[in-house]
C-alpha cells in the first residue's frame, strides 16, 4: 500500500515505507532492488544474489531514474520507481535483457547512505 508518491517526468516514484536520513550527492549508497519490465517479468534482483548493490550518487554509475530517484529516498525506505525509457536505457535498451524503449519498474529499498 503506497503512502504517497511523487513524479517528474521520466520517474514515477511511490513510497511503500518511510525512513529519515537522506543521502547526498556523491555518497556511496547500497540498496536491495527488484527489477522489472512493464510485463512483470523479472530481469535482475539483488535480493536474488544475496547482496546489496552499491553506487556512488550523482555519479552517473546508473541510470539516470535511479541517480534521481534514490536521491529522494531516505534510508530506510522501500519505494516503487517507474522509470521511462530517457531515464532508463532508451532507445539502445540492454540486450538481451532489456529491450529497446522500455519503461523499468524498480522496487528499491535503501540500506545504506
Amino acid at each position: 500500500h503506497l503512502i504517497f508518491s511523487w513524479s517528474r517526468i521520466g520517474i514515477k516514484c511511490g513510497l511503500l515505507f518511510a525512513g529519515r536520513t537522506f543521502p547526498k550527492k556523491g555518497s556511496t549508497v547500497a540498496v536491495h532492488y527488484v527489477g522489472t519490465l512493464t510485463n512483470g517479468k523479472k530481469f535482475d534482483s539483488s535480493r536474488d544474489r544475496g547482496e546489496p548493490f552499491t553506487f556512488k550518487l550523482g555519479a552517473g554509475e546508473v541510470i539516470r531514474g535511479w541517480d534521481e530517484g534514490v536521491a529522494q529516498m531516505s534510508l530506510g525506505q522501500l519505494a516503487k520507481l517507474t522509470c521511462s525509457p530517457d531515464y532508463a536505457y532508451g532507445s539502445r535498451g540492454y540486450p538481451p535483457i532489456i529491450p529497446a524503449n522500455s519503461t523499468l519498474i524498480f522496487e528499491v529499498e535503501l540500506l545504506k547512505c
